[in-house]
């Protein structure tokens, strides 16, 4: 007689084929781990604004990652979040982790919610990924040798989106993560003066950062037929996150791994090697 396997653990990892869910994603399955994509293009379908979507995706799962789409700070996110928690709740999953953002009442709101929920949790909090160059809004940029951003010369700490999947990764598989909110950051507090140096000196060429009004910038963002939330999230970005608040580096990657957090030097080299940044 056949015994049936019973499928339980398995890890539902929201915006899992986004730059964070995507890395943790690749690592639960190099684990062995069973592993349930939560995007609009998976099967089944989890779309964030459906709720009538989630019940499949949640269904028998033990452990999520939420990745809120475009960000927790947007209007409705904390609804959404504690809709999310119920389900999870009902469905018997026992731990979630959260990406959160750094410097952000909006988000820290939604941790709350993630918080009280009674399930183990652990909240990753991050800002600016060193990704958002090579995989995101400002690859075309590079590639153009000219990054023109209202960023001004606000210092940040810009983390790795493989260190925030590392620490992900680690409280999703390991005990004594429960309960732990770790602020992840690069190891040095960089302008996007500096991130322009730096690139220059890992593709070989010249990449200028020129600082722009922050309302042009938008309208030429607007103007370009970005989708609305692309727009919203930019101009919640510039205009608000980043004016200094987070210019602190933050040990969160140290404390979760017990290793350093990658510096934007050797993302650069790497990310150059793999030819992202190469004009046709």
């Amino acid at each position: 007689m056949q015994v049936q396997h019973h499928e339980k653990n398995i890890t539902l990892v929201l915006g899992g084929t986004g730059k964070t869910g995507r890395r943790i994603a690749e690592r639960l399955k190099q684990k062995g781990k069973v592993v349930r994509i939560g995007s609009r293009s998976a099967v089944p379908a989890f779309d964030w604004n459906n709720e009538k979507t989630w019940q499949a995706a949640i269904d028998g799962v033990s452990n999520i990652y939420i990745s809120y789409t475009p960000d927790l700070a947007m209007p409705g996110a904390g609804d959404a979040i504690s809709a999310l928690v119920q389900q999870a709740k009902n469905a018997g999953a026992k731990r979630l982790i959260l990406l959160s953002g750094r410097g952000e009442d909006e988000a820290q709101a939604c941790e709350a919610i993630v918080q009280n929920s009674g399930l183990d949790w652990t909240i990753v909090r991050a800002s600016w990924f060193n990704q958002n160059f090579s995989e995101g809004a400002f690859i075309d940029m590079v590639s153009n040798g000219a990054i023109t951003l209202p960023a001004g010369d606000t210092l940040e700490p810009f983390v790795d989106a493989d260190d925030i999947a590392d620490v992900a990764v680690a409280a999703l598989t390991e005990d004594g993560h429960a309960g732990q909110v770790y602020e992840v950051t690069g190891p040095r507090l960089m302008t996007f003066a500096d991130i322009a140096k730096a690139l220059s000196q890992a593709t070989g060429r010249e990449i200028n950062y020129t600082n722009v009004p922050h309302d042009d910038f938008i309208e030429g963002i607007r103007q370009s037929g970005a989708p609305q939330d692309v727009v919203w999230m930019l101009d919640y970005l510039f205009a608000t996150v980043l004016d200094g608040r987070n210019a602190h580096v933050a040990y969160g990657v140290v404390k979760a791994i017990g290793r350093p957090a990658k510096d934007f030097a050797d993302y650069a080299r790497d990310a150059a090697a793999s030819g992202c940044w190469e004009v046709a």
